[in-house]
């Protein structure tokens, strides 16, 4: 009795390996571990059952994982293996989201083939020094972490979430609230910053 259910518990993952081909993607983003250290990371191939990404904090295999990932959005599932500086994740997703991975996953390899560059986001960076003052609208200030940015926004860890699209300024850089975070918010700059003034311009006190 006991070996017909091993069996049906591994078939489903076989079927599912056949049933989703990986594609290659450069995508950019960021993940969260169980112990909620979050990490930036770059994905090497992804399928709608799962993906594979290069990254600096790894956990153990069996570990959930949340990530945020550029023109996707948020995906979560399970490390499955460890691989050369980073690791293998499933996602997990019902049968309407997967369909609609696979879609965006067409876009993207599509998009790579004819190298459309006004579809790609800016890379994103790691400030020296991540703490900054964050004004709200109502002319509050208060104390926030960028977890990372890039010429055109930032992920913020921070206690309070203001508003969606809500008008903000992270030290002299304009921006507006676009979307919640699982520690914070992501903020879009108003205007494209430069490479060479922007750590200068958000962490400004």
């Amino acid at each position: 009795m006991a070996l017909p259910n091993t069996k049906k518990s591994v078939l489903p993952v076989a079927e599912e390996r056949r049933r989703f081909q990986r594609v290659k993607v450069h995508l950019l983003g960021r993940y969260m571990l169980p112990d909620r250290r979050e990490f930036p990371c770059q994905i090497i191939n992804m399928s709608p059952g799962g993906l594979a990404l290069l990254a600096p904090g790894i956990g153990n295999v069996g570990d959930r994982v949340i990530a945020y990932l550029d023109h996707i959005g948020r995906v979560e599932g399970k490390i499955t293996r460890i691989i050369d500086n980073g690791f293998a994740m499933t996602i997990g997703a019902t049968a309407r989201k997967r369909d609609k991975l696979a879609a965006q996953l067409t876009w993207l390899a599509n998009r790579d083939i004819l190298n459309l560059p006004e579809d790609r986001r800016h890379d994103r960076i790691i400030p020296r020094n991540p703490i900054a003052v964050l004004s709200l609208e109502d002319g509050t200030k208060m104390t926030c972490r960028i977890i990372d940015m890039s010429l055109s926004g930032a992920a913020i860890a921070a206690e309070h979430r203001p508003p969606l699209k809500s008008q903000v300024m992270l030290g002299r850089v304009a921006a507006r609230v676009v979307r919640n975070l699982e520690e914070g918010f992501a903020l879009e700059f108003v205007h494209q910053q430069s490479a060479e003034t922007l750590e200068e311009s958000v962490t400004a006190r």
